[in-house]
């Protein structure tokens, strides 16, 4: 890709009235230029602002004023969501699946069956597409897991979004976690690594020897000297807490970089007693949690015949101990989920009807929670910040976490990156124009 356009001083009319500019997308020869002043929205106080940007930094958050380079009156403005936890190279892959809806067993068997099979060329063409989705609905930081594929090319997924990670680089930012399997040989680790893999990850939790898998991963996470991301302990119950030997582990280790433990599923169904025990653990050890709603209320419980546990851990308590907590959607449209839209709000609708979080937690879990997570500097309307926003029609916070429809404008790094306009007219469109 070629550099930006050198920025004009003058307003941008094109951009001011209509988004008409917007030209660059996927294979595109031009990155889109650097916005200076964006006025007219509102931000999650109510507050009407002007935000000033400099080399994609936020420098100066003023009241309203004179139009600026991207004008949007009646818009809400928020920090650009993050999504620390998908799998983008088995996204939108139900369709090529044995589409058996199940649990965790299941969608890893269909998985298995298609993977043997699945090129390269595959993963890059489906993950490219649903980049596309994330984007246009506010997301421009993802965490990947990658998997280590069955067949004689065991990386050829990861090679290929580690190849769309460096194309996009300038629209979104991406991270791509090595998902190793219990049999994967430390030579396939240094092959990936060697690629450029950004995180190690693995499921000690699946192993017949969580203990032995968990101490396995943080061995090669300290040789390689890379951020560990692990699934841990996706099912309900105690009977198998494979976060508490991380923890273990982590503190035992001194262990400098970061460590984050994803699902967390049992951590809902614990004892108080137990629950408060192993939150201890997770904070001394200075653990992230990633919760994955959508996911992981559509795989557990379904061996319950009746009071089917929710499948999510103790959000509330893990937030009141301190603890870095981030959500997101996991899967998208493959035999872990058939489901999702790769929308943020998405899964804040869910925090506050199935987690029972308030609208703040919500939105911090999908935004500022997600980089803590992930190890980024804060983002969002606030003087220091990445220029990253999200920018939703809509009247309040709560309408936004609620779901708002598909009208967005994305701005990543400064530069507008996304924009979707929606025109809808119906018999009762007169409603929708009064005043509450």
């Amino acid at each position: 890709m070629a550099g930006a356009r050198r920025r004009s001083r003058s307003p941008n009319p094109v951009l001011r009235h209509g988004f008409d500019a917007i030209r660059d997308t996927f294979g595109s020869v031009m990155i889109p230029e650097l916005l200076h002043r964006i006025t007219g929205m509102s931000l999650a106080d109510g507050t009407a602002a002007d935000i000033t940007v400099e080399n994609g930094i936020v420098t100066a958050v003023d009241p309203a004023g004179a139009p600026g380079d991207l004008h949007l009156p009646g818009w809400l403005l928020l920090s650009a969501a993050t999504e620390p936890h998908a799998h983008l190279d088995k996204a939108l892959s139900w369709s090529r699946v044995q589409q058996a809806y199940g649990d965790l067993q299941t969608a890893i068997d269909s998985w298995l069956a298609y993977a043997v099979t699945m090129t390269g060329k595959e993963v890059y063409t489906r993950s490219g597409r649903a980049l596309e989705h994330y984007l246009a609905h506010g997301i421009t930081t993802i965490r990947t897991h990658a998997d280590v594929l069955p067949g004689e090319e065991p990386l050829r997924g990861v090679a290929a979004l580690l190849r769309l990670r460096d194309e996009v680089r300038d629209l979104m930012d991406v991270q791509v976690v090595l998902l190793t399997r219990e049999d994967s040989p430390d030579s396939v680790v240094a092959d990936a690594v060697a690629l450029g893999v950004d995180v190690l990850g693995g499921c000690p939790h699946l192993c017949p020897d969580p203990t032995a898998e968990t101490r396995r991963l943080l061995d090669l996470a300290e040789r390689f000297g890379l951020p560990l991301d692990l699934h841990t302990d996706e099912q309900l119950g105690a009977d198998v807490l494979s976060i508490r030997e991380l923890c273990r582990q982590v503190r035992a280790r001194g262990l400098q970089q970061r460590v984050t433990a994803s699902h967390c599923v049992s951590l809902g169904s614990l004892e108080p007693e137990l629950l408060a025990e192993v939150i201890a653990e997770v904070r001394a050890a200075g653990l992230g949690i990633v919760s994955l709603p959508i996911t992981n209320l559509y795989l557990q419980g379904r061996d319950h015949s009746w009071s089917r546990p929710r499948g999510i851990p103790a959000l509330r308590a893990l937030l009141d101990a301190g603890i870095d907590v981030a959500a997101g959607g996991d899967n998208l449209r493959d035999p872990f989920n058939p489901m999702g839209r790769a929308d943020p709000f998405e899964t804040t609708s869910l925090l506050v009807t199935a987690g029972h979080l308030d609208e703040a937690s919500a939105l911090a879990a999908v935004t500022a929670g997600g980089r803590t997570v992930l190890g980024l500097p804060p983002s969002g309307p606030a003087v220091g910040s990445v220029a990253n926003f999200v920018a939703v029609r809509a009247d309040s916070l709560a309408d936004v976490l609620a779901g708002p429809g598909d009208a967005r404008v994305v701005i990543h790094g400064g530069r507008l990156v996304s924009r979707t306009v929606v025109d809808r007219k119906t018999a009762l469109s007169a409603f929708a124009a009064r005043p509450l």
